[in-house]
């Protein structure tokens, strides 16, 4: 199963892309961030995430999308921002007929580290172990899409042995 990873964001969205072998094996197949520009309109950044998820999803062919759920924020205005960036994300996904799932951070923290009040270096720390990867992705929202599609995968895999142990 190959997994796309969004962590959505209002200065920089991140992508991950990871793939998981019949062995259980993560493997890390690409990764990178849309650096929004500020001298765009609001419409035309939206205008950018869209195009380079899309780009993504036809260059790499993900199964599914796994995609961070939207946090309470104290800024009603930073969240409306995101939220149009989460938007815009899922339509990019749906577009291409991939299921979409979507994981709280601690859920994604306590999948990836085994602590859901995990800081960004534990986070990236471990998202380099378990990807087996020589130097840390960066910038951190790349490294969080990482982590959210790891995230998706862990809880598939669970999932998954959880039902075919019902099944018997």
């Amino acid at each position: 199963m190959r997994v796309l990873g969004i962590d959505c964001g209002t200065e920089y969205t991140g992508y991950g892309i990871v793939e998981i072998s019949g062995k259980s094996d993560l493997c890390c197949v690409h990764f990178g961030a849309v650096k929004l520009v500020k001298a765009f309109s609001p419409g035309e950044r939206l205008q950018q995430v869209h195009h380079e998820l899309t780009a993504q999803i036809a260059a790499h062919l993900p199964d599914q999308v796994a995609i961070e759920e939207v946090f309470y924020s104290v800024n009603p205005k930073s969240a409306l921002k995101l939220g149009q960036v989460r938007g815009v994300a899922m339509l990019a996904a749906s577009q291409a007929g991939l299921p979409i799932a979507e994981y709280s951070p601690l859920s994604i923290k306590s999948s990836v580290v085994g602590y859901g009040r995990a800081d960004k270096q534990q986070v990236q720390f471990m998202v380099t172990k378990l990807l087996r990867l020589d130097s840390a992705p960066t910038p951190f929202d790349a490294c969080d899409a990482l982590a959210i599609a790891i995230c998706h995968l862990h809880t598939s895999a669970t999932l998954l042995r959880q039902s075919a142990g019902a099944a018997r």
